[in-house]
């Protein structure tokens, strides 16, 4: 008993000793995976029943739906809306619902609202006249929705409470799985004049007293239940946009009866709005695939422009499976249409445009349209809804289904610039893209603006430069979003930022992610694994509600291509992208070892180069460099490696080998934060150029700087980082080896 005890109290003494003798020498600190190339596990929601690890939907993936029955009513003298609806709403979540939530969001617009108070507001140095009053004098304009009524299906009264841009029902009791309900509601609300009040739709007033109307969030709208938050009923400050619950509208419209309009859906009585010759025109512009067909003409415009009609006409719209609902009417509408083929179906591209508008718009508006309708289709799936509709509003670009309204005009004399031109076809071309991204694919616009704005610009560069090949676009190519990333850091924020939270709106939710998607398919995955996984991520997701981890996981999905590290760099940092060249070293071949020279050790992965005869690269920097060295490799100058070859490879093989003359050591540093791809342009003495890429797991061991090898058979004059400006580096005056001087602008 005492022997064994005496074992245990040694064995007690030496194990410090042991211990200590396997600590890291610098005894540092322990710390986790802080790898760029680490996966998103720590990013990503948890793959479940309804979306799965692969990016699609899963076997319990579900959306609730929302039918409505309008009927809306304008009154042109006064600018206001009337409206009566009724809502069926189906709950197909698998747990009751105790409330509903419906969006108010006309509300922001009210006298009470909260929204001017979360902004900053500071002394004016200088104001207009106008301006002054404007703000300080004249009383506020009086928007929001006032209810007249909630009832139910049998007119009873249904509670209901107001939250600024929210209304909760207070359902008597739970709504079940698969049940319904109906709800009847009354409103009205007066229209703002944008031009003055600002907002996403209103009225825009002409000189000759007529309005022109793009009408949206225009009628109590249910809110969005899904398996990812519940209820989306994050109230309505003015950036975030709308998630929105798909389902079947009918929707009656009364208006002057000198108005032309369109609206989201198939019009139901055309012939009892239109003329037998407007009705002539039409059927030609469903039959005409090259140009547009003018069916309501200018002149017709202009006749009804000088009425102010006290008759009234009612048009009727149905749309089926939409997540929202927009009109536009005036009498000043000039109207033409075309028609676009896919495989399976037709599809009319129209516009709408009041005099003021034109030749520009008569010219190229409904060319785009169906250009962008065609670029879209190519990258997702076909257009799947009857038409598109391009809306002339001043001062506007705002995107429903089927239809959105659009800035650009002429001059009073119908001239216009290049910069107006396309202005107003780039414009064009995003607000009806809106329609896949993100009326089909139905992200939640409230919390994510990238996953409609930045892959819908993406889309909209797409379709730019084939529309055009000199489209002067601003927002796609990696160069154009270099001033955003190179910017104060403390006026950016990560692509997975909330609407409402973001400084620089534009470069943050259109430009960065476009510029990323368009980096993924030049640069980084090629166009064959981008596009069909793009394609991949649109066709499982239309008409379904996905959120940022279905993108980033379907993506990969589709392709086998490695993302995190790209996705957690682009869209969860602020890093940037700088790769420079620290130096450049050439190397020479010699049978001389250089002094303390110590033969490395042979392992697994350098067994070929560390075994048997050894030949030795010396660098042109070192002391062992011997002027005699400095001329091209040839194999019979060196001993060992001349007898090496002889007695290796038979005459053929020889025939085959590499005869590489030059060696250079070429050590790339990296003083962004983003790890890309290092993409190498080598000219050579005698003019001509090679292209290599090393793909961004080259950081994977050391986010610093790296180093390559250069065999070549020519010496080298030159080497350019990203010469053609694909990878968004903000700092290229570290990209040129020889070092370059960079000429001041002045010179």
């Amino acid at each position: 008993m005492k022997k064994t005890t005496a074992i245990w109290l040694l064995l007690l003494v030496m194990l410090p000793k042991i211990n200590a003798q396997e600590l890291p020498k610098a005894k540092e600190k322990g710390h986790t995976d802080e790898s760029k190339f680490r996966q998103m596990y720590d990013l990503l929601a948890t793959p479940n029943s309804y979306r799965t690890a692969s990016g699609a939907p899963g076997p319990d993936y579900y959306q609730q739906q929302a039918d409505y029955k309008i009927d809306v009513e304008l009154d042109d003298k006064n600018a206001k809306l009337y409206g009566v609806e009724t809502i069926t709403y189906t709950n197909n979540a698998k747990e009751s619902l105790e409330y509903l939530w419906i969006q108010l969001d006309q509300n922001i617009a009210a006298r009470t609202s909260k929204t001017p108070l979360i902004e900053n507001s500071k002394m004016d140095p200088s104001i207009s006249a106008a301006g002054f009053s404007r703000k300080y004098l004249e009383e506020k304009f009086d928007g929001g929705f006032k209810l007249d009524y909630v009832k139910d299906s049998k007119g009873n009264a249904i509670p209901y409470t107001i939250n600024e841009t929210m209304m909760r029902i207070n359902l008597a009791k739970p709504l079940a799985h698969g049940e319904k309900i109906a709800l009847n509601i009354k409103w009205n609300y007066n229209i703002n004049n944008y031009m003055i009040d600002g907002g996403r739709s209103g009225y825009e007033h002409f000189k000759d007293g007529n309005n022109l109307y793009v009408l949206a969030q225009f009628y109590p709208r249910m809110a969005v239940y899904n398996d990812v938050e519940g209820w989306q009923n994050m109230q309505f400050w003015g950036s975030g946009e709308f998630a929105l619950t798909f389902g079947n509208y009918e929707v009656n419209v009364t208006v002057p009866a000198d108005h032309i309009m369109e609206a989201t859906g198939v019009l139901q009585n055309r012939a009892e709005v239109f003329t037998s010759e407007q009705l002539k025109r039409y059927a030609l512009a469903e039959n005409s695939f090259d140009k547009p067909v003018v069916v309501v003409t200018q002149a017709e415009a202009m006749a009804s422009e000088k009425g102010f009609s006290t008759q009234k006409k009612t048009w009727k719209f149905k749309a089926e499976n939409v997540r929202d609902f927009g009109i536009s009417t005036s009498r000043k509408f000039i109207l033409d249409a075309m028609a676009v083929q896919f495989e399976s179906k037709k599809v009319m591209a129209i516009s709408l445009y009041p005099k003021e508008g034109n030749p520009l718009w008569e010219t190229y508006s409904t060319r785009a349209v169906a250009h962008t309708l065609k670029s879209y289709s190519s990258y997702t799936f076909d257009f799947p809804y009857p038409k598109a509709v391009s809306v002339n509003a001043q001062d506007q670009g705002m995107e429903y289904p089927m239809i959105c309204w659009n800035f650009g005009r002429p001059q009073e004399d119908g001239t216009y610039t290049d910069r107006v031109k396309y202005g107003m076809l780039g414009v064009v071309i995003h607000e009806v893209g809106h329609n896949f991204f993100p009326m089909i694919v139905n992200s939640d616009e409230r919390q994510w603006t990238w996953m409609d704005e930045g892959l819908n610009t993406f889309m909209e560069y797409l379709a730019e430069v084939s529309f055009d090949s000199k489209f002067p676009v601003d927002r796609g190519p990696a160069k154009t979003i270099i001033p955003y990333m190179s910017g104060d850091q403390s006026k950016i924020e990560p692509i997975m930022t909330n609407s409402e939270s973001i400084k620089q709106f534009g470069n943050n939710a259109y430009g960065k992610p476009a510029a990323a998607l368009n980096i993924l398919r030049e640069t980084i995955m090629g166009h064959e694994l981008f596009d069909y996984s793009f394609k991949t991520y649109a066709n499982r997701w239309k008409f379904k509600h996905p959120t940022p981890e279905d993108f980033f996981r379907t993506m990969e999905d589709a392709s086998a291509v490695d993302l995190d590290w790209f996705f957690r760099g682009w869209f969860y940092t602020t890093d940037y992208n700088d790769i420079g060249i620290k130096e450049v070293n050439q190397y020479f071949v010699s049978n001389d070892a250089p002094k303390d020279f110590k033969a490395p050790e042979v392992n697994r992965r350098n067994r070929l180069k560390a075994s048997g005869p050894l030949v030795y690269m010396i660098a042109n920097a070192s002391l062992d460099f011997k002027p005699e060295m400095n001329k091209p490799l040839d194999i019979k100058s060196v001993a060992t490696l001349d007898e090496f070859v002889q007695t290796k490879f038979t005459a053929e093989e020889k025939a085959k080998l590499d005869s590489p003359k030059y060696f250079y050591q070429v050590t790339f540093d990296k003083p962004g934060g983003l790890v890309m791809p290092i993409i190498v342009e080598i000219t050579f003495e005698d003019g001509t150029t090679e292209n290599q890429t090393f793909p961004a797991q080259i950081w994977r061991m050391n986010d610093k700087e790296v180093s390559r090898t250069f065999a070549t058979k020519k010496a080298i004059a030159k080497i350019v980082i990203d010469p053609k400006l694909e990878t968004a580096d903000i700092d290229t005056t570290n990209n040129t080896w020889p070092k370059q001087e960079v000429k001041s602008k002045f010179d």
